[in-house]
């Protein structure tokens, strides 16, 4: 590695990893470019002649391997790999590597907070004392939206992978009987029931999602799905867009087919404007957070060491 040039390495979107202290590991490894974000009309272009490409979302596709064939390794800044021509990069020798397992406590943590926020009513509660009705109250408490205790409940769970398990042990931390669905059917060794779809659907009152979106998984709740729940049970969608049917979900939840529903990923990000979900009455049982889940500072700093050190294995090996 001493001997060989330093190579060229493209940034093609460093805006969607957020302010995060500079790339540092990165130009220790070679000539660092870094694109705040690109258009695919620029890709050819900023790509031509380098050696290593770092993409979150930017897609790198046939057409643009074909006008790289400098490109040698791909970084992709995330665990899921769709954006990523893969037939074509290993025809053409092109290694792709990913950053699997840095985003977990993140996500844990945030299916958490968004299944509390609703549960509790926070948005209420704090409405409550903001507003000046909790100062002209003769009582100390207030009990205008009574919640319960996640210890005891049924957590259902689609897909037991790495963020399933450990979202299945903060649930049983909490007191709570875990049970799940395994969209691939492969995960079935996790230490708690696997059951089928309908009957974790019926009998869950939590559904927490996790799987990834695939042909299997794609609109996998739609409206029957959804009337098939409990009419007290929260939906927690922290896996991908798609999986749940947004159209069917703002019906659902505006004839009370379910208490609540939290989402962090969305079919369209960012969002069309006419998304039924902003139309939902009663705003307070339905909260979306901008794919944000993954993205703590920490799960961040994990990501870059993560590809830092996919760049240094690459070299070491050349």
């Amino acid at each position: 590695m001493a001997s060989r040039l330093r190579p060229g390495i493209v940034l093609l979107d460093a805006e969607t990893l957020g302010e995060i202290p500079g790339f540092q590991a990165f130009t220790k490894l070679g000539n660092l470019t870094v694109f705040e974000s690109t258009r695919p009309d620029q890709r050819i272009d900023r790509l031509r002649g380098k050696e290593i490409a770092i993409t979150n979302k930017v897609a790198i596709d046939r057409e643009v391997m074909n006008a790289c064939p400098s490109l040698k390794l791909i970084c992709v800044a995330a665990t899921g790999l769709n954006n990523i021509d893969l037939p074509c990069a290993a025809e053409k020798g092109i290694a792709v590597r990913n950053v699997a397992g840095y985003s977990t406590p993140s996500v844990v943590q945030h299916t958490f907070g968004m299944l509390f926020y609703l549960m509790e009513s926070f948005p209420y509660y704090d409405r409550f004392v903001k507003e000046g009705r909790y100062a002209g109250s003769h009582l100390f408490t207030h009990h205008g939206r009574p919640f319960s205790e996640l210890s005891g409940m049924q957590f259902g769970i689609i897909g037991m992978g790495t963020i399933g398990k450990k979202v299945a042990e903060a649930a049983t931390a909490f007191g709570a009987r875990v049970w799940y669905y395994s969209t691939s059917g492969r995960n079935t060794e996790a230490g708690y029931p696997c059951v089928p779809l309908p009957e974790l659907l019926a009998g869950s009152d939590i559904l927490s999602v996790h799987c990834p979106l695939n042909e299997q998984t794609h609109y996998l709740l739609r409206y029957p799905e959804l009337a098939s729940m409990k009419k007290t049970a929260y939906l927690i969608n922290a896996g991908r867009g798609g999986i749940i049917h947004e159209g069917d979900l703002a019906k659902g939840l505006g004839e009370g087919l379910l208490a609540g529903a939290a989402l962090d990923v969305l079919e369209s990000e960012p969002p069309d404007p006419d998304n039924p979900l902003f139309f939902v009455r009663e705003p307070d049982r339905l909260l979306i957070t901008p794919h944000i889940a993954w993205a703590s500072r920490e799960s961040r700093g994990r990501l870059i060491e993560g590809i830092a050190r996919n760049i240094a294995e690459y070299l070491e090996k050349e």
